[in-house]
């Protein structure tokens, strides 16, 4: 008998402890239930990657200014609008530039074929060096000596830009093989149509510039905005009493 009490107490203490259990878990569960869930990770920082200021083409300087852009979308030059002699003696002058300043052990060949266009052309570059003198004389009078030498200056300044020495004797060079075979009769056709193709690279070193001045001022408005100063009101101007004369 007792055997039989103590294991009805063992089963009853065993269910009560499974109902307690039980409550504990269903209460627990509810209370999970009401709990908000947790809030959701901030996201991930926001990076921002600046990208380099642009730099000017070439090694050029900032402070480097092109030629005027004219309506007609062509660079102002001085191989633009000028007359055949003018164009023959130009692009003597760019041959002349580039047998002087292109590297000789790049451009070997580059001294010798100017001195060999020198000898096959001496007549026509004669011719077309009185005719350039009569030109100059006709617009400026006997004292157009002054004026055209400025103007060479300007041509062989033109052709000597730094930026442009690579590209510059490149061009030269490709139009230095073509012109071996040119009779003086085809001297003015040929450098008429040889210059523009020297011409060109000037052209789109200003065209790249001119587009880089307008990537950096991008660049400038969107990473490096400048303080906006605060303006300053106009002093009041004070009026001076009338001095008191006395009698």
């Amino acid at each position: 008998m007792a055997l039989m009490r103590s294991r009805k107490l063992g089963v009853a203490a065993l269910t009560l402890a499974g109902s307690v259990c039980f409550a504990l878990l269903t209460g627990c569960n509810a209370e999970a239930k009401r709990r908000p869930p947790p809030p959701p990770p901030p996201p991930p920082p926001v990076v921002v990657v600046i990208p380099y200021r642009p730099i000017p083409p070439n090694g050029a300087s900032p402070n480097y200014r092109p030629p005027l852009l004219e309506p007609n979308g062509l660079y102002r030059s001085v191989n633009r609008n000028i007359s055949p002699a003018q164009t023959v003696w130009n692009f003597r002058s760019a041959y002349n530039v580039a047998a002087l300043n292109c590297n000789k052990t790049e451009y070997p060949t580059m001294i010798d074929s100017y001195r060999a266009f020198l000898r096959t052309h001496s007549r026509a570059l004669t011719a077309a060096n009185r005719q350039v003198d009569a030109e100059f004389r006709a617009r400026h009078g006997a004292r157009f000596v002054a004026p055209r030498e400025r103007y060479m200056t300007e041509v062989y300044n033109h052709f000597a830009l730094p930026m442009t020495v690579n590209d510059f004797c490149k061009a030269v060079l490709a139009v230095s093989r073509d012109v071996q075979p040119v009779t003086a009769v085809e001297l003015n056709g040929f450098a008429a149509r040889s210059l523009p193709s020297i011409q060109i690279v000037f052209d789109d070193f200003y065209h790249r510039y001119d587009q880089w001045k307008i990537d950096a001022a991008a660049w400038d408005a969107k990473y490096a905005p400048r303080p906006v100063l605060p303006v300053l009101a106009a002093p009041v101007p004070v009026a001076t009493p009338a001095p008191v004369r006395r009698p």
